[in-house]
């Protein structure tokens, strides 16, 4: 379904992405992990077409991005993008947004009634459903703006943090469980980004692990353990993969010291 052949990114002279290469597959939840700053927002926002890598391609079912007019609008009619600090129209409710964005999708007004309702409800936004987004908390806003993205119906979906900024235990415990439905029974392609593992081991299919803007590993959680050797927590893999010092430098902390 998406395919990054040699993707190379930068900032100025600082290279942000060295050569990715990647193929995610159809019905497949690929999450991203790696420290602050090493590229996974903007590896995502190149696979949105946000930004255009100074080099190499990406192909989503089967069109490279920006490579016609006519392709990258049947990509886009396939694909939502939702960055982690996502423009809202504050002056608008949030069921009038919702609507605003079904249609921009061509979903029929008698569906997308119903489906905006049930994310206002699925995500306690019933009386702020009417409600204008400025007066909304932070955490209501990234309800919000979840559910503009969800209410897409879109096969392709790429989440920048979708689970920070805010979102209470009732909205994580929500977006999980809609993830893995659009995977499991839609056969929706996601990919999202995410600084903390700890929701990734029931969630992802494989993980996308990068440091310093490249890609060292890409695979299961079963697979990343094998390669870390290491069978400890998700978290505790990742550390080992990422920051090999650190563990290292943990387990000699705690090393009994030598008695007189």
């Amino acid at each position: 379904m998406i395919q990054l052949q040699q993707v190379t990114q930068h900032y100025g002279v600082r290279p942000v992405l060295r050569r990715i290469d990647l193929t995610i597959e159809t019905g497949e939840l690929v999450a991203i992990i790696g420290p602050n700053g090493m590229g996974k927002s903007t590896l995502l926002a190149v696979m949105a077409g946000i930004l255009s890598p100074q080099h190499g391609k990406v192909i989503i079912d089967g069109m490279e991005r920006k490579s016609t007019v006519e392709h990258e609008l049947a990509i886009r009619r396939r694909t939502v993008f939702l960055p982690d600090k996502p423009w809202l129209p504050k002056n608008r409710t949030g069921r009038e947004f919702l609507m605003g964005v079904g249609r921009l999708y061509d979903i029929p007004d008698d569906g997308l009634i119903d489906h905006v309702e049930r994310l206002l409800n699925v995500f306690e936004l019933e009386k702020e459903g009417d409600w204008p987004i400025r007066s909304y908390s932070a955490g209501q806003q990234k309800k919000i703006a979840l559910s503009s993205a969800l209410v897409t119906r879109a096969p392709i979906m790429l989440l920048d943090e979708p689970f920070s900024g805010g979102l209470d235990p009732s909205g994580i415990l929500a977006l999980k469980h809609i993830l893995k439905h659009q995977v499991q029974q839609e056969r929706a392609t996601i990919v999202m980004s995410t600084p903390v593992p700890e929701l990734l081991e029931e969630l992802a299919n494989r993980i996308v692990v990068m440091r310093q803007g490249e890609v060292i590993a890409y695979d299961t959680p079963t697979g990343l353990r094998s390669l870390s050797q290491c069978t400890g927590p998700l978290d505790e893999v990742i550390a080992r993969l990422v920051h090999p010092r650190t563990m290292e430098n943990l387990e000699h902390y705690f090393q009994e010291r030598p008695k007189c």
